[in-house]
Formats: C-alpha cells, sequence, structure tokens
C-alpha cells in the first residue's frame, strides 16, 4: 500500500527512514559483547561471531538483491525487506544459545542489501537528475543515524533492562520504520523489469579479472576490516581496568563514528581535486595516527583516536567506491555490488580475526593489526591505482 496520486519526486524523509532502518541493528552487537561473553559463559571471540555473520549475510545477498528487485519490483523488495528485518531482529531476543543468536543474527544479515542496496536504486530511478544527489544524500545520512542508533540503544538497553530487551527495542523501531515505508513510500513510477534476468558469472568473472577493479575490492575488504577490528575489540579494551565502562557508555563511544562520516562529503570534494590515489593514502596515514592515539593511558585520548582513525576509514571508503564507479565500464551496478561483498567479507573478518590476538597481546595487538592493514592498503593504491584515477 501507499499514498495515491504522488505529484512530483518522492518525499526524502522516507528514504532517509530506509537509511535509518537498514542500518539500526546490522552492528548492534558491538556495544554488548562484553555482556553477551557474560550470559552465554563463552569466550570473545566466540561471542564477536555476532557481528561476523551479520556481515557474512550482507556479503552474500548483496550480489543477488538488485537482481529480485529487478524481477518483483523496488517498492515491494524495500518493504519486504525491512519487515524481514524487524522480526529476525527481535528474534535475537528469544535465542536460547549463542548458535541460535547466531543464526538470527545471519538472517539479519541476509535482509539487510534488499533494504540499502534497492533503496540506492530507487532513488537513483524516481527521482529526477537534479535531486538524486539530495536523494542519496539523505539516504547515506540515514545510514549513519541508523548505525550509530542502533548501537546506542542497544548499549543503554542492554545495561539498564538486559541484552534481550536491547534486541526488542531495535526490532519494534524496525518494524515500525518498516509499517511507515509500506504506507509512506511512493510506488516507483519509473521502473521497468527487464525482459530476461541479466547474466551474473560471465560480467562477475570480467570485473574480477580487471586488476584496478580487483585492487579496489582489496581496498574495500581492509577498509571495513579496518572499522569493525576497531570498534568491536575496543569495547573489550574499555570494558576493563582502568575505565570499567558499563554496556551504556560503550554504546555512547560510537559517537566517534559520526565524527567519522563528516569527512564523507569534506573527502569527495578533496578526490576531485587531488584523484583517488593521493587522498587514499593520506587517508591510510590518517587511520593509522588514529587507532595509534588508542594507545594512549586516557579516554579521551581512546575516543580521540577513535574519531581520528574513523575519519580516516570513511575517507578510504569514499574514494574506494568512487573509483569502482569509474573504473566499471559495463555492469556497473555489479561492480558495485561486489565491492559490497568483498567490503562486509572484510568487516565480518574484522570482527573475529583479532581475537587471535588478543589473547597475547590485548588490545596493543589489535592496534598493530590494523595498522599493518593500513600500511597493505597505502601499498596497494600505490601500485595499483592510477593517480587521478582509473580514467588518467
Amino acid at each position: 500500500m501507499s499514498l495515491p496520486n504522488r505529484v512530483g519526486p518522492p518525499p526524502l524523509f522516507p528514504v532517509l527512514l530506509s537509511g535509518i532502518g537498514a542500518f539500526l541493528g546490522l552492528y548492534a552487537t558491538q556495544p554488548i559483547l562484553p555482556v553477551l561473553e557474560d550470559a552465554f559463559h563463552t569466550s570473545k571471540v566466540m561471542v564477536s561471531l555476532t557481528v561476523t555473520v551479520a556481515g557474512l549475510g550482507v556479503a552474500l545477498a548483496a550480489p543477488i538483491a538488485g537482481q529480485i528487485a529487478d524481477r518483483l519490483g523496488r517498492k515491494r523488495v524495500i518493504v519486504a525487506s525491512a519487515f524481514l528485518l524487524g522480526l529476525a531482529t527481535l528474534m535475537n531476543a528469544t535465542a536460547p544459545t549463542l548458535p541460535w543468536l547466531l543464526f538470527w543474527r545471519f538472517l539479519q544479515g541476509v535482509a539487510t542489501p534488499g533494504v540499502f542496496a534497492v533503496t540506492t536504486a530507487y532513488v537513483q530511478e524516481e527521482f529526477p537528475p537534479e535531486r538524486v544527489a539530495a536523494g542519496i544524500s539523505a539516504y547515506i545520512s540515514g545510514n549513519t543515524v541508523g548505525g550509530f542508533t542502533g548501537r546506542l540503544l542497544s548499549g543503554f538497553a542492554a545495561q539498564h533492562f538486559g541484552w534481550r530487551s536491547a534486541f526488542v527495542v531495535i526490532g519494534l523501531t524496525a518494524l515500525g520504520i518498516a509499517c511507515y515505508l509500506a504506507l509512506a513510500l511512493p510506488k516507483e513510477t519509473h521502473f521497468h523489469r527487464p525482459e530476461k534476468p541479466a547474466g551474473l558469472i560471465g560480467p562477475a568473472w570480467k570485473h574480477l579479472s580487471n586488476p584496478q577493479l580487483l585492487a579496489s575490492y582489496g581496498i574495500g575488504f581492509c577498509v571495513l576490516f579496518s572499522l569493525i577490528a576497531m570498534f568491536t575489540w575496543v569495547t573489550f579494551h574499555l570494558a576493563a581496568p582502568p575505565y570499567s565502562l558499563g554496556a551504556g557508555w560503550l554504546g555512547s563511544i560510537f559517537v566517534a563514528y559520526l565524527a567519522g562520516a563528516v569527512m564523507t562529503p569534506i573527502a569527495g570534494r578533496r578526490i576531485d581535486r587531488l584523484g583517488h590515489r593521493p587522498v587514499l593514502l593520506a587517508a591510510a596515514g590518517l587511520a593509522i595516527a588514529g587507532v595509534a592515539l588508542t594507545l594512549g593511558p586516557h579516554l579521551w585520548m581512546v575516543m580521540a583516536g577513535l574519531a581520528v582513525g574513523c575519519s580516516g576509514v570513511f575517507i578510504s571508503q569514499a574514494s574506494a567506491t568512487s573509483y569502482v564507479s569509474s573504473s566499471a565500464k559495463q555492469d556497473r551496478a555489479l561492480a558495485v555490488g561486489l565491492y559490497v561483498t568483498f567490503y562486509y567479507t572484510g568487516g565480518s573478518m574484522g570482527a573475529i580475526t583479532p581475537g587471535w590476538l588478543w589473547n597475547s597481546y590485548g588490545w596493543p595487538g589489535c592496534v598493530a593489526l590494523v595498522i599493518a592493514v593500513q600500511l597493505f592498503i597505502a601499498a596497494i593504491a600505490w601500485t595499483m591505482w592510477t593517480p587521478r584515477g582509473a580514467h588518467a
């Protein structure tokens, strides 16, 4: 159901809410990992899988979400995925064991691309050219607000009412957003169903055989690896003495995430002026400086380091994404979809890999790993990217 007789372009608010709903619960377990560790009497590595499996669900579903929407229509897939996302989030609260929690978290990840990837296509098709940038900006803003709000709600709900309440609050909020989208998101009017399904294997292999695209996919893997590694394992660092932060305060540390998001539009202008490679190299240096600062003894140093490191990672993401778009000459949507797959696979690995260093080296071991990954990003860009982008 949608509001009838739409005149003019779709309103921005439903697009904003779609962005919020897509990422509201995806990383909601990050601030409550120490709580889950105690609740299930298991290891840090095992509870970090709650972040890993959600990212893997996104990575697996991302390449096919667009193809499903090509057959069924944009709004239908967005709304159905939003409802599935809300229901899967609610079901987390019923998990009697960690394996059940991991199952519902994976389903959350699978449902996510049906909202975020398809909403992007909806904006590009339904908004007039002069309004597309505004629509995409509103949607990305929603992503940022949703990711931060979900973590904040999760931390404070778990601290005051237990970890299950975190999923109840976020799940009900997600279902409310799904209901609003069903009513207020206008049905698409410019969508044309293709006569036959687009091929996947051949074009995908062609992209993977392109050295510049493959390098960009590797960078995307490392970008989210670094971000998720930092923000997943710093919660264990800050939950331990001398900081001893509770779940609510751990949720609030993700305000540093917003500082990084502010850098994205600034990075876009710098990329246009200086080129992709110089901006990405500077961003890797910024990320290294930020994560190194978190080794300081004071909480303000950790928070400042997270904000600086997050800014570097966000700039790298902006550079890599735009480089993919300019490098792909055909099947551009598939090229971006493959980037998303590598990106979220990297995030999944970033959630669990530092655990193997934690037992021996603690937080300094995690910091060393992130620095090594950032140096690898710089090496890929230096050797595989042209100075000013794919068209240079």
